[in-house]
């Protein structure tokens, strides 16, 4: 009887272990994604995750003009510099932010701010914001399906680029030498 007991448990807890172990490995809806770029002793990451379009109108609808934006989904986007940099003809000291942005139809508002381990813009403070400047807004030919952000770079100067459905902002980034 107490063998009974003791296989009945056994497999109650494999079956509601089992159930946790499902869940694990489900995939994110809009998985993490990191992009890194280096110049001599220096790097930027960026750990944001990646919203998919869906057949969705994203700028002025999934995304409104005019308020704050994480930039990405899930998690507000965040940026670490390992030494001094120039973003967006700006100076930024050594460390780790958080990115938010202000969408508009010509040109993005980008933020650059203090505060970290932040869910989306819910906990978002302007009182924490390091630099806010413009980027102009261009069109793309491609329509982009996931949320991507990207380096393009030649030596310490580069472009950290922001792509979703037909839209690229472009940020010019200068490794400070």
């Amino acid at each position: 009887m107490k063998q009974l007991h003791y296989f009945i448990l056994i497999l109650a807890f494999g079956i509601s272990t089992q159930g946790f172990g499902q869940e694990a490995v489900k995939p994110r809806p809009s998985p993490t994604a990191i992009v890194t770029m280096k110049y001599e002793n220096s790097y930027v990451k960026i750990t944001y995750c990646q919203p998919h379009k869906k057949d969705r109108e994203i700028f002025g609808s999934l995304v409104p003009y005019g308020k704050v934006w994480r930039t990405g989904a899930n998690e507000a986007t965040e940026i670490t510099v390992t030494q001094d940099i120039t973003i967006g003809g700006n100076p930024l000291s050594a460390g780790t932010y958080s990115i938010f942005t202000i969408p508009d139809v010509e040109k993005w508002t980008i933020i650059i701010n203090g505060g970290l381990g932040l869910w989306g813009d819910y906990n978002y403070s302007e009182e924490l914001d390091v630099m806010r400047f413009e980027v102009p807004v261009s069109k793309t030919e491609k329509i982009w399906e996931a949320f991507t952000i990207a380096f393009e770079q030649k030596n310490n100067l580069a472009d950290l680029v922001m792509l979703w459905d037909d839209t690229r902002v472009s940020i010019p980034l200068i490794f400070n030498e």
